[in-house]
């Protein structure tokens, strides 16, 4: 698989002539038709097998193998070369795909209303082959330790059909936000909880969940340890009827990191008493904050370290956001919230703004700036091929479970192809 980013003057034709592939088949794996026109700096996904790469001035066989993780002799024996004479600027060298590695794939999908729209279902199934979980967000506490079930219509049957693992995900939302007071309520009374985990078990059994996933949030600092109480209490529950347990974390740097979504997630006891924890590795960018990258590489990089001190490496799945968010500048705090769009609708913007796509190399992360028809300036920070290929990487570099995607529903040709290009998906 190709990563190539487009350059002045070139076409689909070209390309597809360069790359020995047909216009459909580059149109299919980037979400565009062939009447659309490049752009330039926009990355684009080339389903080929394995990769090709074009000498530089002052490459060696020897650096070009340690880039892709190869050997110097078995870059000359494919392509046909002595393995001692020099190389030229512009040589094109076919470059093999690197084995895969094995990964747990999760995407949570977020219906709204009575019933699950086409949009989602066909999201789903789309999806499905490419995912160990599919987790329905969410089934909510009721202050009486009932749960709201959100629609989930075909998504189970989809599930099936592709071998995937349907999440049960629990959270403490209240009128569509996190509820510390719900929170509350639920952690201090043993009475609730056992009311809770009987109704959660029952559900699971009759709608085929098999992991149960706990994503409680904005809690109270002082519920920190009765959160972790009920967190053992309920793996006890949950592993003794033969489920899996997860649990959902904020992105904390360290252990003494406060906050209104920092305190109460302790990691070490998820990591002692879930089977898995997804840690939400995004966000940093959001819709009521400054623009910047939603998931800069550094930062993810940093709470994933720190995690690994706490929790195993086996455990470990990094959130990663399938959207990007369209900033008015100049940003005022308080002012209207960013627009949140996908990557294939964040590519059709730039084309219609006519806008060079940039790339922050040290955030991992593409974005351009466009001016709208009231004369103000905009900047989107979005997702690409590089910019997942390069999460893809450091999941790969720290050993850890796999990754979490919130949320289906946003269109990312790109990145399932990428799955398969870099892992084999583990099925449970």
């Amino acid at each position: 698989m190709q990563i190539h980013v487009v350059q002045q003057g070139q076409s689909l034709y070209n390309l597809s002539q360069t790359y020995s592939i047909p216009v459909d088949d580059i149109t299919d794996a980037n979400g565009m038709t062939v009447n659309q026109s490049l752009i330039i700096g926009q990355a684009l996904l080339i389903p080929i097998v394995g990769q090709y790469y074009w000498v530089q001035q002052g490459d060696t066989l020897n650096d070009i193998a340690q880039k892709y993780n190869t050997t110097a002799q078995e870059l000359a024996s494919i392509n046909n070369i002595k393995i001692n004479k020099p190389l030229t600027v512009s040589q094109r060298l076919y470059i093999p795909p690197a084995k895969r590695s094995r990964a747990e794939v999760n995407a949570y999908i977020e219906p709204r209303g009575r019933v699950v729209s086409k949009n989602l279902t066909d999201a789903a199934r789309e999806a499905a082959p490419h995912l160990t979980y599919l987790a329905p967000f969410s089934f909510r506490i009721q202050r009486d330790a009932t749960l709201q079930a959100p629609p989930l219509d075909q998504l189970p049957a989809i599930a099936e059909r592709s071998k995937v693992t349907l999440m049960m995900v629990v959270t403490n939302l209240e009128k569509d936000q996190f509820s510390a007071e719900l929170g509350e309520l639920i952690l201090n009374s043993d009475q609730l909880q056992n009311k809770l985990l009987d109704n959660i078990i029952r559900t699971a059994k009759e709608l085929h969940f098999n992991d149960i996933h706990f994503d409680i949030e904005h809690l109270r600092p002082e519920d920190r340890e009765s959160y972790n109480r009920f967190l053992r209490k309920a793996s006890k529950r949950v592993h003794d009827e033969g489920f899996l347990m997860s649990t959902a974390l904020a992105p904390k740097t360290s252990a003494s990191q406060t906050g209104e979504w920092y305190t109460a997630h302790d990691y070490k006891v998820h990591g002692e008493v879930a089977d898995f924890v997804v840690i939400m590795t995004y966000e940093w960018g959001y819709s009521g904050g400054p623009p910047m990258p939603v998931s800069p590489i550094g930062p993810v990089r940093n709470v994933l370290e720190y995690a690994k001190t706490e929790i195993p490496a086996s455990k470990i799945m990094m959130g990663q956001n399938l959207y990007g968010y369209d900033w008015t500048l100049p940003f005022v705090q308080g002012g209207p919230y960013a627009r949140a769009l996908s990557p294939v609708a964040a590519t059709d913007l730039a084309r219609r703004r006519r806008a060079a796509i940039q790339y922050d190399t040290e955030a991992q992360a593409p974005y351009f700036r466009y001016w709208d028809d009231n004369r103000k300036e905009h900047i989107v920070w979005f997702e690409d091929a590089r910019s997942i290929q390069a999460k893809f990487d450091l999941l790969k570099e720290l050993g850890i479970r796999g990754i979490s995607y919130w949320k289906l529903g946003l269109d990312f040709p790109q990145n399932w192809l990428l799955i398969d290009e870099n892992f084999e998906v583990v099925k449970r």
